[in-house]
């Protein structure tokens, strides 16, 4: 579909739906949820093992090809845990995968396909191992990881920092840098006075922000009729 052929009613319905099935089935799997999460297609995230602690106003979108997994398996006692602040936006195909603990700051972004591991899941010389070598990774707040990239064990990344698409970061990483390639490396430093905006900021009012997005889709909808939708279901045309 090129455009939005629902009328407005059907996707007010749609978007009260998605909320309802992330309260009642993927709630329960969380360790902790925050309020005013919201998750795109939550039919399509998949919750593993735990504990997993999801932050306030964190957004997980996925899709049908892509889905997000958060993944907890470990072989330490009370070990194993994925702890993601605030604010947090997950995209299609984003894999976090703990053996012993992932922790994320608030406002971190990550890209589609990213993936972020704390542990090698085979032994290097005996690979019957299940788990193998891992160790922490700790995320600072403000992050963007760049489509496909692959954060591993062991790694702290500083705040602010921007992870290319496509890196594979094995060492730490300081704040306030952009890093790129395979092994990660640094290609440019970022102004640490320099003012940002995060997504702490742009969600500071959530409730004004839902409102600006609602009357976006009462202007895009408009006009749109029940008749209109469902014959670009069974009919399509290239205007739809």
């Amino acid at each position: 579909m090129r455009r939005d052929t629902r009328p407005y009613i059907i996707k007010r319905l749609d978007l009260l739906f998605q909320r309802w099935y992330a309260d009642h089935f993927l709630r329960p799997q969380f360790e902790g949820l925050g309020t005013g999460c919201l998750f795109m297609k939550p039919w399509h995230v998949e919750v593993f093992g735990g504990p997993v602690i999801l932050g306030s106003y964190g957004h997980v979108i996925a899709a049908p090809d892509k889905k997000v997994r958060l993944t907890v398996w470990s072989n330490l006692e009370g070990k194993g845990q994925i702890t993601i602040g605030d604010y947090s936006l997950l995209c299609p195909g984003v894999r976090i995968s703990a053996a012993q603990d992932i922790t994320i700051g608030e406002s971190c972004m990550m890209a589609q396909g990213v993936f972020i591991t704390d542990s090698d899941w085979h032994g290097i010389y005996d690979r019957s191992l299940s788990v193998g070598q891992s160790a922490p990774v700790r995320i600072g707040d403000n992050v963007w990881i760049g489509d496909s990239a692959m954060v591993c064990k062991g790694v702290t990344i500083g705040e602010n920092s921007i992870i290319g698409a496509g890196s594979v970061v094995l060492k730490d990483i300081p704040a306030n840098v952009v890093v790129g390639g395979n092994p990660a490396s640094v290609v440019k430093n970022l102004d640490p006075e320099r003012q940002r905006k995060t997504r702490a900021d742009w969600l500071a009012h959530p409730d004004l922000l839902a409102a600006e997005f609602d009357e976006i889709d009462r202007l895009l909808l408009q006009g749109n009729t029940w008749l209109g939708w469902l014959r670009s279901l069974l009919w399509p045309g290239k205007k739809d």
